[in-house]
């Protein structure tokens, strides 16, 4: 069975970030996307809504599971038997600091790295600059999926009030 992992934090789960997850589910039996949990980091949705969110949106691929880790990306992936990474890529400055992961992570434990180029309609897109939109009053629909939009809008509005 060829397995891949599609990591990253979600924060929130973009069109680009699904774009990614269904290309690399067309190419392997199994895709896990990996929710990093970093503590030090401040998030718009914690680790189980990111996971439940996700879990929403790859509901209709039957090969794709969400799960979370913290650590070594590598240490996940020896530990269940994945051999590939699948990151998308936006810009050469992507390419730039994912090379030096790629070629870390091989030589660490011999996983392999493949990069996706990402949809050209999402290649401007991160959740940080979503979310800055988003809380600022733009208009993000189109750049998530419908229960991420939804679920956005109530979590800004809470923290308005809050």
């Amino acid at each position: 069975m060829r397995k891949a992992v599609c990591p990253g934090s979600f924060d929130p789960v973009t069109n680009g970030h699904l774009d990614i997850i269904v290309r690399a589910a067309s190419l392997f039996d199994e895709v896990t996307v990996a929710v990093l949990i970093n503590k030090t980091k401040s998030s718009m949705f914690t680790v189980d809504e990111r996971i439940d969110l996700l879990r929403e949106v790859v509901a209709p691929y039957p090969n794709v599971k969400v799960d979370s880790f913290h650590g070594l990306l590598v240490d996940y992936c020896q530990a269940r038997d994945i051999a590939a990474i699948v990151k998308g890529l936006r810009a050469v400055s992507d390419f730039d600091y994912e090379l030096q992961m790629a070629q870390m992570n091989h030589r660490l434990a011999g996983v392999e790295t493949l990069f996706v180029s990402t949809n050209p309609l999402y290649s401007y897109l991160s959740s940080s600059l979503l979310k800055e939109i988003a809380t600022y009053g733009g208009d993000v629909s189109g750049l998530v999926p419908e229960t991420v939009l939804a679920r956005l809008g109530e979590r800004i509005a809470e923290r308005a009030q809050g």
